[in-house]
């Protein structure tokens, strides 16, 4: 296994990478960077933990929506990129509560 030095939303990450997995190690990396400087660029959370959290969370949501597709392919068309943001504005709204009521917690 060899490591590959990456960049995500400017921060350095040194990351084990399996023999012939460049490729997809480095696409994973530009999608995970181009969600959270999305996120971050939209100017409503600035904590990287939040904006890494909101990251996977859209993702994953992306990568379930794409498996449902596949499995019913008379689906409507992908989502616009109006209907992206109002998603990515609800999971914002949601992970907000869930880590103010957390901070209660503490």
């Amino acid at each position: 296994m060899k490591q590959l030095e990456v960049q995500i939303m400017g921060q350095s990450y040194l990351l084990g990478c399996p023999d012939g997995g460049d490729a997809r190690l480095l696409d994973a990396v530009e999608k995970v960077d181009t969600a959270m400087c999305r996120i971050r660029e939209a100017g409503k959370v600035r904590a990287r933990d939040r904006i890494a959290v909101l990251a996977a969370l859209n993702l994953a949501f992306d990568l379930a929506d794409q498996t449902a597709h596949q499995a019913k392919p008379t689906q409507a068309a992908p989502a616009t990129p109006d209907e992206t943001s109002q998603r990515l504005g609800s999971l914002v709204a949601r992970l907000d509560e869930a880590l103010a009521r957390d901070e209660r917690l503490l």
